[in-house]
């Protein structure tokens, strides 16, 4: 159930130091080939850190054999420097793997690099760079799990998936839990496959993926600096999938993890899930269903167990969305509390005890549908962000 399952790849996941917690930091995945194709999705945030400028440019290139990847430290908002640093890391870890397996004769254009952690601090480098060379040594066809650790930063667990095509499979990791928001979630995001795929193919499945799972994650309305998906084929099934295999097995990689990153935000109590119906095209239905999202009111009333859906109703009205309010619909976890705009089934018949919640809006104004998920707001959100810097 990791980036090693499908044939072609190894990895690893060392301490180096970043963490003070002496926990893994120090993430590495190699391609092995025969092919090394790439795709990737960035940030929407026009404050970028510095592996985000990196690897945008690397996988303009088409060929990405080795992806290193660090916790502890974002590298983000540190100026040219930071940028050297990244571009450092890339050509020492092309030197250390080419040193070890010379037949993969690396090139710095070759390693994506992605970061995360505070941002505004340069990260210890001769720490990292030992990390890099301890990670090259321990790469293994089972080090994927060591991997899917080394990249947690406030996570509770690491999340991984595996999706089986016909001979071919799509394998992932990813980190997040905090800043869960549109354009990507505050997340690293590294899927690979063995199916034979180019960088158009991978590009347009991975963009389809990601439009309908990781950017339709609203956990607190904020974005990241150095969100990252990238998407790895090494051909060494020998099989190539069409287009719609090839977009059905990677969405479903990225829906599992998407659903892992909401199950793990911080100090979250609920899994919301709000299903938007009805409405005049699929635009509308994500501006209507980020607005509930987004919502504190809405979020802390499902913290304390109120279906209120008046706080619903009010977020729907202040969206740019068609429909009239007085022919609006609302159901709380199968009850359908509102109706045509006013109070409708008796709200105690909802049950919020659980962790589940489905909120579901019908505009009556299409045939059109989208779902947001998030969660609730917590006490123990305000603590973790008010005591953790990031």
């Amino acid at each position: 159930m990791t980036v090693t399952t499908p044939r072609g790849f190894r990895a690893a996941g060392v301490a180096a130091g970043l963490k003070a917690s002496g926990a893994g930091d120090i993430a590495l995945v190699v391609n092995d080939g025969p092919d090394a194709g790439v795709a990737g999705v960035f940030t929407a945030n026009r404050v970028k850190a510095a592996p985000v400028l990196w690897s945008r440019q690397v996988v303009r290139g088409g060929v990405v054999r080795a992806v290193i990847l660090n916790s502890g430290g974002a590298n983000a908002c540190t100026g040219p420097a930071g940028f050297q640093d990244t571009h450092a890391t890339a050509e020492h870890t092309a030197t250390v793997l080419t040193s070890l397996s010379p037949r993969l004769m690396l090139g710095a254009g070759e390693v994506a690099v992605c970061s995360t952690g505070l941002i505004g601090e340069r990260l210890p480098m001769p720490k990292l760079l030992s990390g890099v060379r301890a990670a090259a040594r321990g790469l293994s066809r089972d080090g994927g799990a060591a991997a899917a650790e080394a990249i947690m930063t406030t996570d509770t667990r690491p999340k991984t998936t595996v999706v089986a095509g016909g001979g071919w499979t799509v394998g992932g990791m990813a980190k997040g839990a905090g800043m869960l928001a549109p354009g990507l979630a505050t997340m690293l995001c590294v899927l690979t496959t063995d199916a034979v795929a180019g960088p158009d193919a991978l590009d347009t499945a991975l963009r389809a993926a990601c439009r309908l799972t990781f950017d339709r994650v609203d956990s607190d309305g904020c974005m990241s600096t150095n969100d990252t998906v990238l998407l790895l084929s090494s051909g060494a099934s020998g099989i190539e999938p069409t287009e719609a295999e090839l977009t059905h097995a990677v969405t479903a990689a990225c829906h599992d993890l998407a659903q892992q990153l909401v199950a793990d935000a911080e100090g979250a109590t609920k899994q919301i899930a709000v299903e938007v119906v009805g409405a005049a095209d699929e635009d509308d239905a994500v501006e209507v269903g980020r607005s509930v999202a987004r919502n504190n009111l809405v979020k802390t009333a499902l913290f304390g167990n109120d279906p209120n859906w008046g706080r619903i109703l009010a977020a729907v009205g202040t969206t740019a969305a068609a429909f009239e309010p007085d022919g609006v619909d609302v159901a709380v976890n199968g009850v359908w509390v509102c109706r045509s705009g006013a109070a409708a089934e008796d709200r105690s018949k909802v049950d919020l005890t659980g962790r589940d919640v489905t909120i579901r809006i019908d505009l009556h104004a299409g045939d059109a549908a989208a779902t947001i998920w998030t969660n609730d707001l917590s006490h123990a959100y305000v603590h973790e962000n008010s005591a953790y810097s990031s």
